[in-house]
């Protein structure tokens, strides 16, 4: 072998001594022609501009919100955890993806026709090509589904495939993706995060772009709608926002422009499958599937789901709905399927199969179990009916005593795979370029005349020397296809994609009036405004604490203890605490009100409440939006990693939080689109704004207090409430007639109660159920005529050292605005419950 070090131009890139491709060198160590480009550009960068990509890759993956929801053995999600990209990528040449792009092609082909076979005349089975125990014992078969075909040509509708180099430059199969693949939406966001962290590299190398292919799922999927629909209505069913690919599918639905639905927001009606709209029901033609198939469907699948629709077999089978990946595709899966497909690609397609399968041998056979039970140690075992894979070598003596067992009581539920050969490639680790092990999973989309391949898809780099299917992932990589001599981007294989692609005929407020949408979005306003609103709070609470806690002897001293009442009355702020005697004790609290994402009320746990609102409709979401967010997380975890703060820390995080909820704020307000989405968000926004004033005024203003007090407290209020400078140029002398006429009866000022009732009427106005006189409306309309009775001035008289107006007319407004929400919970925005197929006639059907 050769050694490279010398000859190597790119930081300590030093692959190492074994027989596996290298992707960057020739066999005599020079750069290969198709790295030249990237070799060049990063021959002679210093570690730290190597450093400042890395770190331009992961503020990008944090701006761009792309996450990654790891799940533990038990199945529930550890919460999301960055998505972690290499930021140099995976370069092929013109010529390597030639031969890759035929091989992937045709494999699909002949995956779709096996499955065309299966759910219909099964030769292969009855002539015996096939094993009929791989495909009914396998549980990716579903019997509901033969006989069931898509519109159109083809039955395999996306697929995915693993693949590896091996030594001799030539690529092998690893593993099939037919169920419901994921990686499409983590290709295109890994695409967008280095062009825009190497933009020089990147324009330098010019890879082939990837738009093309999300046009042409974008056409695919138009023309695989049921027959007799112009305008299909497309969506993309989801687990939800805690599966493992959240972003992925969320991300793949926003770059095609359709929904993204969960099974509460589909319904079964007359036959047909609806999109829940408020007032109203959207017909769906076409599901595109990222959940397995037997959780589609409790009533004629899996009865434990909660994440399929009641009565979807049924309509499929009727041809109502067209759903891709079609039920039963996973079967295609069954690892022993792909020593076969060399023969059935012979059989069906009359041709050799060009991407060839990492050699697999099935215990079904007495040579496969042979070969399980005498070279155990050299391979990787994998079950044909659950998803069990183990490495022989990983295995104790006693562990693998009790493997072969199991292997032997039950041969054909097992497959060996050989271990198969890893290229390397440069990866950037810190502020060094090594060798590291790679993979690739490529993509094809089925159209009229063909499969249409993603030129270039997702690259995983792996853990040095780990075994195939169980090798933890490092981070990913994009993957540069280079263009053919001349600078040409024509793809030399599948259907050309028209210029200018029919749009999706989707109204769009049926886009985002799924209740389960629009109750997310009503909790971002929610959560978004009580995140401003707290931050407001504690900043004035913290310069009105610095300016007494040394010096209690000063007039106006007396309001400390009355502003960290209110804290109390909105989280769980320690009684008792010594606002001069246990300063520590105070800032502590300043501190877990900030940053403590288990206290209630605090500024962290507020945030949270938003980030998981934001990421159940993050399709809905501009990438602005992660951008802002990805900024407040930062400052957060500025303050949890700095605990000897000596309190600058604490009020930029806590500014930095302001300054991301108003942006969030002004995104809202200019960038929004003024549909149904956007009014329930903001009456979300404007009913957390009146109880947190409302709240803010009960606790400091309801009570007699000295003058000095009193002022103190009421330029805390108005700072609370960003009305200071406004209040300044109105008022010479501070009264609370004064402060109630600005916060409470200004309709001109956005701060006030008046002006936010206005908003939630006209927001009201909007919704379907708006009839004038609904209860929503009349709520409103009765806190508008309660304020209107109320002359400032009656509120600043005191009985008994109450100003018992004053909190008569709070204690209301706060009872009418809760109930407000109550209301709105419980009406429309209220999660669908139980539902069943409703079915239309004089069909009958009787549900279990």
């Amino acid at each position: 072998m050769h050694d490279v070090a010398e000859a190597n131009p790119v930081g300590e890139y030093n692959p190492p001594f074994s027989p596996q491709y290298d992707e960057l060198h020739t066999a005599s160590g020079e750069i290969r022609e198709h790295w030249s480009e990237l070799a060049g550009v990063l021959e002679g960068r210093s570690p730290a501009v190597l450093e400042r990509y890395r770190r331009r890759v992961r503020t990008l993956v944090d701006n761009h919100g792309i996450t990654y929801n790891p799940v533990d053995a038990d199945g529930e999600s550890a919460g999301p955890g960055r998505w972690e990209i290499d930021a140099l990528p995976l370069v092929l040449a013109a010529d390597d993806w030639a031969v890759l792009e035929r091989g992937l092609v045709q494999r699909s082909r002949v995956l779709d026709a096996l499955l065309a076979d299966l759910y219909g005349p099964q030769r292969t089975l009855t002539s015996g090509l096939i094993p009929p125990e791989l495909i009914f014992g396998h549980p990716g078969y579903l019997r509901v589904a033969h006989g069931v075909t898509l519109p159109g040509p083809h039955q395999l509708f996306i697929h995915a495939v693993d693949v590896a180099r091996q030594r001799d430059g030539g690529f092998r199969a690893i593993r099939d993706h037919t169920q419901a693949p994921s990686g499409l939406g983590y290709a295109m966001a890994d695409r967008r995060v280095v062009a825009h962290a190497m933009p020089e590299i990147y324009t330098t190398a010019g890879p082939r772009p990837l738009a093309p292919f999300g046009q042409a799922l974008r056409l695919a999927l138009r023309d695989v709608a049921p027959s007799g629909v112009e305008d299909p209505f497309v969506v993309v069913l989801s687990p939800g926002a805690q599966s493992e690919t959240a972003f992925d599918q969320a991300h793949l639905a926003s770059v095609l422009g359709v929904p993204l639905v969960e099974s509460a927001d589909l319904t079964v009606r007359e036959g047909r499958l609806w999109m829940r709209s408020l007032g109203s029901l959207t017909r769906v033609d076409v599901v595109l599937r990222r959940i397995d198939a037997d959780y589609a469907d409790p009533l004629d699948l899996r009865r434990d789901s909660r994440l399929g629709v009641v009565g979807l077999v049924e309509v499929v089978r009727r041809g109502g709905v067209s759903l891709v990946n079609p039920l039963g595709s996973g079967v295609l899966e069954n690892p022993a399927l792909t020593g076969y497909l060399g023969a059935v690609s012979r059989a069906l397609l009359d041709e050799d199969l060009l991407l060839e399968s990492a050699e697999t041998h099935w215990g079904g056979t007495p040579s496969g179990l042979s070969v399980l039970t005498s070279r155990l140690p050299e391979l990787i075992l994998r079950s044909t009916v659950t998803s069990e894979t183990v490495v022989g070598e990983a295995l104790t003596v006693s562990q693998r005593e009790e493997l072969l067992a199991r292997v032997k009581a039950q041969p054909s539920d097992w497959v060996a795979q050989e271990r198969v050969e890893y290229s390397h490639a440069p990866s950037l680790d810190g502020t060094a370029v090594t060798a590291s092990p790679v993979s690739l999973r490529l993509f094809t989309v089925a159209q009229r005349v063909g499969y249409t391949p993603m030129p270039g898809g997702l690259c995983e780099v792996l853990v040095p020397g780990a075994a195939t299917e169980t090798n933890p992932r490092v981070a990913a990589k994009d993957v540069w296809v280079r263009t053919v001599a001349g600078g040409a981007t024509t793809d030399a294989a599948g259907p050309a994609v028209p210029e200018s692609l029919p749009r999706f005929a989707v109204p769009l407020s049926d886009v985002v009036a799924s209740p389960r949408v629009l109750n997310d979005l009503f909790w971002i306003g929610r959560y978004s405004e009580r995140a401003e609103d707290t931050a407001r709070l504690l900043i004035s609470m913290r310069e009105r604490y610095q300016d007494y806690r040394n010096r209690p002897w000063l007039e106006g001293s007396d309001c400390l203890p009355v502003l960290l009442g209110t804290l109390v009355s909105t989280s769980q702020l320690r009684e008792g605490v010594s606002i001069v005697d246990d300063h520590r004790s105070v800032a502590a609290e300043f501190r877990a009100l900030t940053e403590d994402r288990s206290r209630p009320g605090s500024l962290a746990q507020s945030f949270g409440g938003l980030e998981r609102a934001a990421r159940a409709v993050r399709d809905q979401l501009s990438h602005d939006t992660w951008t802002v967010l990805a900024d407040v997380q930062r400052a957060l975890d500025d303050l949890a990693v700095d605990p000897e703060d000596d309190g600058a820390q604490l009020g930029a995080t806590q500014s930095a939080v302001l300054n991301g909820m108003l942006a969030l704020s002004g995104l809202g307000a200019e960038s929004m689109v003024r549909d149904l989405g956007w009014h329930v968000m903001d009456i979300g926004k404007r009913i957390e704004r009146g109880l947190a004033l409302v709240s803010l005024l009960s606790e400091t203003l309801t009570r007699e207090h000295t003058r000095p007090t009193e002022r103190a407290l009421m330029e805390s209020v108005l700072a609370a409430a960003e009305s200071s400078v406004t209040f300044r140029r109105r008022n010479t002398t501070v009264r609370v007639a004064a402060v109630a006429q600005l916060l409470l009866f200004d309709p001109g000022n956005p701060r006030s109660l008046a002006y936010l009732l206005d908003r939630l009427r006209e927001n009201l106005v909007a919704m379907p159920q708006s009839s004038g006189s609904s209860l929503p409306e009349r709520l409103v309309d009765d806190l508008v005529a309660t304020l209107r009775r109320c002359d400032p001035s009656d509120l600043e008289t005191v009985t008994d050292g109450v100003r018992v107006e004053f909190a008569r007319l709070l204690d209301s407004t706060h009872s009418g605005l809760t109930e407000l929400a109550v209301v709105l919970m419980k009406g429309p925005l209220s999660l669908p419950g139980g539902t069943r197929p409703l079915w239309g006639g004089t069909e009958r059907r009787d549900l279990p």
